[in-house]
């Protein structure tokens, strides 16, 4: 009898569960979508979210939207202010800015 190596539980199951969102969703995960789905899952107006993260309301929905880059040390300030991981925030906002650069790749970092 066999018995299988279960994955590393950090590594495999985020790796999975984005694929998975990419998949269902049909566009790529970035950080204005996890925020934008953050907020959305608490129940949030723009306004309550943005306040949450120290912006105005239209820089939030830039953000959602795509239209606004985040950088690395400001998304590191979200997760911290919504109690979630930085370095899936920091993760996603280098991501987004490769993207926007064209350069191919996927990000993995390690915050400390």
């Amino acid at each position: 009898m066999t018995t299988k190596k279960a994955p590393k539980k950090s590594q495999g199951r985020s790796k999975k569960a984005k694929a998975f969102l990419d998949e269902l969703i049909a566009e790529p995960f970035t950080l204005g979508l996890l925020l934008r789905s953050l907020r959305l899952a608490e129940e949030e107006t723009l306004e309550e979210f943005a306040g949450r993260l120290a912006i105005s309301r239209s820089h939030l929905l830039d953000i959602e939207k795509g239209r606004k880059a985040v950088s690395p040390a400001r998304a590191s300030q979200f997760a911290e202010a919504l109690g979630h991981s930085k370095k899936q925030f920091v993760e996603l906002a280098i991501q987004d800015l490769l993207e926007r650069e064209g350069v191919p790749g996927k990000v993995s970092v390690d915050v400390a």
